[in-house]
């Protein structure tokens, strides 16, 4: 072989030589995963990447390793201070050594892991969803609606076979007051990749059918408080800020958070939490009813008091206010007789005055005053009356009424007076 020509042995052993002569042995790198594995031996293989300002495209990768005894040392430590199991996706800073094998090229050797990095990354990742919410102006509406005086159709989302979802029905079904809830589960993944994808079915299977459900509780019980991260996505906060009926949520345990808890009209810590806030609603809503009712009661007999007292002073005023009347009345019947009277005697007396009047002028017409003055009444044989010579012809007999008696005679001649012609 040329003595100017490296095989490719001599020439990975040169760089495993010059970097372990060139390097520090120990660097803090701030990475993300890209992938996380443990594997069977015990061993946790990463792969750390970086990438550019918009996200989209890779600026350096490179291998790591985690030795099982450090990986079982370091993971329960990282897990009690973050609530989250190293995995895919997430921003880490861990303490590495760098190394360079002949056979397996460049890795990075995990020694240390620094957890309030990891924190730091989450709590900015939830901040930046929910500043997107708001600017999206949707992170307070699922707050703002009003919970149903009665929450009896109760919408869930859980695990069919979570013990936290049976501890919640349990806890419903044995209240205290009697309380019965309708309950349906939409079943949905609670870990896991698939979480985002199973909820939000879940949840647009219940908008379909929003007018049943007085509220609706996702419930996630015990498990790794790792996996609640499948929780913290801008698509799952979205939905539930937007659902049309109050959502209550209760996953995890006391001292965990996700970002439904900020989005949700109300956050409880425990599916067993969550039946008791729903058994606690409904409790109030029932003393409320049993003070509406006192009330009303209360109400009811004051006022029967009340119309009894009236009805009282009513039976004692009711004879004298009808005494009263009735003098008032006997009073006006009185006027009444008098008017009467008075008016009777009037129309007497001016039918008197009439009757009287008329008299005098049948007087003045009587015919015997009239032959006692010199008149006279001429008669036919037949008894009519004479009015005109021309009611008469020669010898027609005839009578003539005087005022002391009658004469009969014959018409001897017949004139017309001058008037008449």
């Amino acid at each position: 072989m040329d003595s100017d020509t490296l095989s490719l042995y001599e020439l990975n052993t040169l760089v495993r030589s010059v970097l372990e002569k060139t390097l520090n042995a120990e660097y803090w790198l701030e990475a993300e995963l890209s992938e996380a594995r443990l594997a069977t031996n015990g061993h946790f293989y990463v792969e750390f990447v970086q990438k550019d300002a918009s996200g989209q495209h890779f600026l350096a990768r490179a291998r790591g390793t985690m030795w099982a005894r450090t990986y079982h040392m370091l993971a329960p430590l990282f897990e009690r201070a973050t609530g989250e199991h190293l995995r895919a996706g997430m921003k880490v800073r861990v303490l590495v050594t760098v190394e360079f094998h002949e056979l397996y090229g460049y890795s990075l050797n995990v020694v240390n892991i620094d957890p309030t990095y990891t924190l730091g990354d989450l709590a900015k990742r939830r901040r930046e969803i929910l500043l997107q919410l708001e600017a999206d102006g949707i992170l307070e509406d699922n707050r703002r609606l009003a919970l149903p005086a009665l929450m009896k159709h109760i919408a869930v989302i859980s695990s069919a076979g979570a013990a936290g979802y049976g501890d919640f029905c349990d806890q419903l079904e044995r209240n205290d007051y009697g309380l019965h809830f309708d309950t349906r589960l939409f079943p949905a993944v609670m870990q896991g990749a698939n979480v985002e994808d199973s909820v939000l079915a879940a949840l647009e299977a219940i908008v379909d059918d929003a007018d049943r459900w007085d509220c609706v509780v996702i419930i996630r019980g015990g498990g790794a408080t790792s996996d609640l991260a499948d929780f913290d996505t801008y698509s799952l906060a979205a939905a539930v800020a937007q659902m049309p009926i109050p959502v209550v949520v209760g996953i995890g345990h006391e001292r965990d958070e996700t970002v439904l808890d900020f989005v949700a009209h109300t956050r409880v810590k425990t599916p067993t939490a969550a039946a008791a806030f729903l058994i606690d609603h409904g409790a109030q809503q029932l003393a409320l009813i049993d003070d509406y009712q006192r009330r009303i009661l209360q109400y009811a007999r004051s006022q029967m008091e009340a119309s009894m007292q009236r009805f009282d002073r009513l039976a004692t005023l009711l004879p004298r206010a009808f005494a009263l009347v009735y003098e008032r009345q006997q009073h006006r019947l009185e006027r009444l007789k008098i008017q009467l009277s008075q008016a009777a005697q009037m129309k007497v007396q001016s039918a008197r005055f009439k009757v009287q009047s008329m008299e005098a002028r049948l007087a003045v017409l009587d015919p015997v005053l009239q032959l006692r003055r010199g008149y006279s009444l001429t008669y036919t044989a037949d008894g009519r009356l004479v009015r005109s010579v021309q009611d008469l012809k020669a010898d027609d007999m005839v009578q003539t009424r005087i005022a002391d008696g009658t004469i009969t005679s014959s018409v001897q001649a017949l004139s017309l007076s001058n008037e008449s012609s």
